[in-house]
């Protein structure tokens, strides 16, 4: 579509206050569930028409599971709510003055406003890293990695050349978080139980994996305990782990390294750092470091009725001196108290502080190979129990049945056969310094 000058909001006149939210992920779905439609007007705005369960991000990458099983249309979720309404675009600026809402096809005013746009891939200014390599933060980036990977080894499998072919079976990841432990793990898997298979002349001895990571251990978000035995379950793997690592720069054939080190690849996975995406038009003093500061009511601190949730917010506190983690259980519990809280703010009810409770964080290695922090870290073991309840957290975490049953019954293929059936190439993907034509 090339213009959409002729394109219109089409949100109706209401006379109860108007709630608009800015995101469709945990926070903002988890805001919208609590609001009471019967008091307010609920506007959605989302570039995306459905909310995604980003924690499954690489299973999509890594071919084992289809998208649909991960995502879920945002109208179908609200469609009990009679007085919400949905548009799919990407606002363009906030206009503070009158509080209107500016897009590409007109502007709406609010009353209140929830700002849980997320965060993007960080990429501390470094353009041709920005330019050559994956971020896994949403279902593009996603599928662009699945048709990378699997472009990857049919090319390999015809070239002649061996340097093209180590560059082709080298795959780098930068980050030693979940994504990037989770991502190494996963493609260590599919080389030892599919790809042997299904490449049974190609060399596959020849293929590495490497996850990079600045500081001295993995999941610096966890306990130590949980780094040191991710960097063993991973290794085991024959996942190459280099911790207190740094690059320098990526050219869409080298990863360089500031020790100096070069490792040849087409396939690099950024996970080093997030950065939150911010709107244009808010006040400068709002933001510290990518973030907009809130207070105990996730309200943007020196703001009237704009409130900020997730990854997008830094709520700080002396447990949490920099602020909660960049997880999926803050945007969660911030998205309930919202929505509860306008409500009780229209009803003129008193509410409680935020408080976050921490359940702990989990990350998997692979089968049977999962890491659990616990009850404020007071709990921390790995293996096969910790797998147990990695497995139960993430399916009851998904929104709809169709998605839990969906995602239950692919890892429980995957599980007894050690196959992955979404190596498919449906769109393929062409690096930037390649020839569309």
């Amino acid at each position: 579509m090339d213009s959409v000058t002729h394109l219109q909001l089409n949100i109706p006149d209401t006379t109860k206050p108007r709630v608009v939210v800015i995101g469709g992920g945990f926070g903002g779905a988890n805001a919208i569930k609590y609001l009471d439609d019967q008091l307010f007007q609920i506007v959605l705005f989302d570039k995306s028409n459905y909310n995604s369960f980003w924690p499954l991000l690489y299973q999509v990458a890594t071919a084992g599971l289809q998208p649909d099983a991960i995502a879920t249309p945002l109208r179908r979720e609200f469609s009990n709510k009679k007085d919400f309404h949905f548009r799919a675009l990407e606002v363009q600026r906030i206009d503070l003055d009158n509080k209107h809402i500016i897009t590409d096809v007109g502007s709406l005013r609010y009353d209140y406003l929830i700002i849980a746009t997320g965060s993007k891939s960080n990429f501390f200014g470094n353009e041709l890293i920005r330019k050559y390599s994956f971020g896994l933060k949403s279902i593009p980036d996603a599928l662009n990695f699945r048709s990378q990977l699997m472009q990857a080894f049919e090319r390999a499998d015809m070239t002649q050349d061996p340097v093209e072919r180590r560059r082709m079976l080298n795959f780098v990841l930068v980050g030693g978080g979940p994504t990037g432990v989770e991502t190494s793990g996963a493609i260590a898997e599919l080389k030892k139980h599919v790809l042997c298979k299904d490449y049974p002349h190609l060399d596959l001895s020849q293929m590495k994996i490497y996850l990079l990571e600045g500081n001295e251990r993995l999941l610096a978000t966890m306990s130590e305990h949980a780094g040191i035995k991710a960097k063993e379950y991973l290794e085991k793997l024959g996942v190459i782990v280099k911790t207190s690592t740094y690059v320098d720069k990526y050219d869409g054939t080298t990863v360089h390294l500031k020790s100096g080190e070069q490792i040849e690849s087409y396939c690099v996975v950024w996970s080093a750092g997030v950065t939150g995406n911010m709107l244009e038009g808010m006040k400068p003093e709002w933001i510290e470091k990518g973030h907009y500061l809130v207070d105990p009511s996730c309200r943007i601190i020196g703001s009237a009725d704009i409130y900020a949730i997730g990854d997008i917010s830094t709520l700080k506190s002396e447990k949490w001196p920099k602020g909660l983690p960049g997880q999926a259980q803050p945007a969660i519990q911030m998205g309930k108290y919202v929505g509860k809280y306008l409500n009780a703010v229209v009803e003129k009810r008193a509410m409680k502080p935020f408080k976050f409770f921490d359940k702990g964080a989990l990350a998997t290695v692979g089968r049977g190979k999962a890491l659990a922090d616990l009850l404020d870290n007071k709990l921390q073991f790995g293996g096969r129990f910790a797998w147990y309840i990695w497995l139960f957290v993430h399916i009851s975490g998904l929104m709809s049945f169709r998605s839990k049953l969906l995602v239950f019954t692919n890892w429980m293929w995957n599980y007894f056969t050690y196959d992955k059936g979404n190596r498919l190439i449906i769109r393929p993907f062409v690096r930037p310094d390649e020839n569309n034509d």
